[in-house]
């Protein structure tokens, strides 16, 4: 994530949180005596959802960060699901992955609540277990890739609504950069110690670019009736036939939107991006005089369509900052990128009390603890918007995106700033 500004500085020290307790998550948090029980917000579309773990080993790579090891990653696939076909609603955690995230929010220089505050192994996401898939014609895919560090089970809320709306989307956590990967068995995969500067910032892009090109790679086997599943688990029951390869795209939160964007330069097959805040660059040039090294995408923009969705933030003067293409002393990048950009675009401006973590889960957790969160930190963590009016537009701004460019279904959404949706500013 980055440091470019004190809200984004709050989420990278969210994520360095939870890269220093990944290597005590097999440790379970002390009970507290009342546990919140969280709940994962209702879907927006018309189906239902059903989602499946792929562990993938790329056998031609050596990991970047473990070179003694061939790169092995964690992806969950999340897709229409056929109608009134039952399973289990998958976890929104698993336990070890609940001790990780719990040890790096519990404590005082984050929600400041005791370890064990939230039930956070027994909450549920909107999707079932390995149900079988839609029927019908084949189903765009699109690829998720969470902030720096995070793990992607921390965007339940983003990527299980789109799935709702009639897309395959592949969540992927990126080894040794996210702060903890699970595998079967139960085996935990920490992150490597963090190192600072552009090479390392570069060296974590170039991997995340390499494992969704890798992805795409493993989900063509499916289509063709393979299983690139490592443990050769069972398919869901049509998976292979509703994967569109034809039709794919890509969005992240963060350093997930910079690798929306760069592996569109290296990739063809992805037709469509969206950016949720992040900058593009691996040195930020925040604040002014420090070093900036934009990416690939940055200085030579795309063909394809590429959208742009920031948040606002204050600097450690607590001036009002707004992340757009506009603000160029805020992030150069964007207005770089903006310069560059071949394709269509637009810059959304998600305004009203946001932060750089209202495009993540905590916007969905933070208002279920009451008032057990000081005031003070919970506008520090997702702001003064109000939560369920910026988690509608996030989800009905990138649906129609990828309604528009993937499907060609223009919904009218982006002719205009829209009443229903009074949080969300066109830029351009």
């Amino acid at each position: 994530m980055s440091s470019r500004h004190t809200r984004t500085v709050r989420g990278s020290a969210l994520i360095a949180g939870l890269a220093l307790v990944g290597g005590l998550a097999t440790a379970s948090p002390a009970m507290a005596a009342e546990q919140v029980e969280l709940t994962a917000p209702a879907l927006t579309g018309h189906y239902d959802v059903g989602t499946t773990d792929l562990h993938l080993v790329d056998d031609s790579r050596p990991d970047p960060w473990k070179p003694e090891r061939r790169r092995e990653l964690m992806t969950t696939v999340t897709y229409p699901a056929e109608r009134f076909a039952e399973g289990p609603r998958a976890p929104w955690l698993t336990p070890r992955m609940s001790a990780v995230i719990d040890q790096a929010l519990a404590g005082e220089d984050y929600l400041g609540l005791p370890a064990g505050s939230i039930d956070w192994a027994s909450a549920k996401r909107r999707a079932e277990i390995g149900v079988p898939a839609a029927h019908g014609a084949p189903k765009p895919v699109v690829l998720f890739s969470p902030g720096f560090g995070g793990p992607r089970e921390t965007y339940s809320a983003i990527v299980d609504d789109l799935a709702s709306r009639g897309y395959v989307v592949v969540s992927l956590s990126h080894t040794y950069e996210s702060a903890a990967v699970e595998f079967p068995g139960g085996r935990l995969e920490t992150a490597v110690p963090p190192g600072e500067g552009p090479e390392f910032m570069k060296k974590a892009l170039d991997a995340r670019v390499a494992d969704s090109r890798f992805v795409l790679d493993r989900l063509a086997k499916i289509t063709k009736g393979e299983n690139p599943d490592a443990e050769k688990r069972q398919l869901p029951r049509g998976l292979g036939w509703s994967l569109d390869l034809s039709r794919v795209g890509a969005y992240g939160h963060s350093y997930g939107g910079f690798t929306a964007g760069e592996t569109m330069v290296h990739d063809r097959r992805v037709d469509a991006g969206i950016n949720l805040d992040g900058a593009m660059a691996t040195a930020f040039g925040y604040p002014p005089g420090s070093a900036y090294v934009p990416g690939e995408v940055t200085k030579r923009g795309l063909d394809r369509p590429f959208m742009l969705m920031g948040a606002e933030g204050v600097d450690e003067n607590g001036k009002p900052l707004e992340h757009t293409h506009r603000h160029p002393g805020f992030d150069r990048s964007w207005a770089d990128f903006w310069a560059n950009q071949r394709g269509w675009k637009r810059d959304l401006l998600l305004r009203g009390g946001s932060t750089h973590m209202s495009y993540s889960d905590l916007q969905v957790v933070v208002p279920q603890l009451g008032s057990r969160v000081a005031p003070e930190k919970r506008e520090a963590v997702i702001g003064t918007i109000d939560p369920r009016r910026s988690l509608a537009a996030q989800r009905e701004y990138i649906g129609a995106f990828f309604d528009l460019h993937l499907k060609g279904r223009d919904r009218h959404l982006f002719d205009g700033e829209s009443p229903r949706h009074p949080n969300i500013d066109f830029i351009d």
